[in-house]
């Protein structure tokens, strides 16, 4: 290996590395907008999308990323996101055979972002069904943050007992509610303040919105 692949072989086993899981939930603007800003927060993304996430990232936000291709390139295009910022990989929906299903990949947590109910019961309930449930499942029992993303509403009894259950197990249940103190403009604004609060759970400072100084 010349001492140029070498270096980048460093920078990169440098970087964070996060899970970023994305159901078919409504609200696919969360998980993009968290993507753009883990990527230009140099972290290594490594993403799994369940069937229908594809279907509603197309129809709610009207990209048509092209999911079968590359997808660090288009998400640099779409962000004007500077080569060598970030990382991602992602992963088949199926393959559990992935490095981030064994809790030997040590990675600084994960965030299903939209979650839906679906995933949610799969979670709480130790299916491991498919890499999504199967990461999660990791995440909880090596004590690592897992964070979900919860979108639905009304919500029924059985969605307030498995979100119990991951409380439980040690999970955290972030409900796609974002705030207004921070007098969003824009679908973007309310999208970043979700980012925020992901990557503020995490561990990380950001700066997508101003923190709450308190009223006057």
């Amino acid at each position: 290996m010349n001492s140029e692949k070498r270096r980048e072989t460093n920078i990169l086993s440098l970087r964070d590395q996060i899970i970023v899981a994305v159901t078919g939930a409504s609200g696919s603007l969360y998980a993009l907008r968290t993507i753009r800003a883990m990527l230009l927060m140099d972290l290594h993304i490594h993403l799994v999308l369940s069937d229908y996430a594809r279907v509603v990232i197309n129809e709610e936000v009207d990209l048509n990323l092209d999911f079968k291709s590359p997808l660090l390139p288009q998400f640099r295009k779409l962000y004007a996101i500077p080569d060598g910022k970030g990382e991602l990989t992602d992963y088949p929906l199926k393959n559990q055979a992935a490095a981030i299903a064994s809790g030997s990949f040590t990675v600084k947590g994960m965030v299903v972002v939209p979650c839906s109910m679906k995933t949610l019961s799969g979670i709480a309930h130790g299916f491991s069904s498919n890499l999504i449930e199967r990461s999660a499942d990791v995440q909880l029992k090596e004590r690592r943050k897992l964070i979900l993303v919860a979108r639905e509403t009304p919500l029924s009894l059985i969605h307030l007992k498995n979100m119990t259950a991951v409380t439980e197990a040690g999970g955290i249940i972030l409900p796609a509610m974002p705030a207004f103190y921070q007098k969003p403009k824009t679908f973007d604004d309310l999208g970043d303040f979700m980012a925020g609060r992901i990557l503020s759970l995490l561990g990380y400072d950001q700066n997508l919105f101003a923190k709450w100084e308190g009223g006057k």
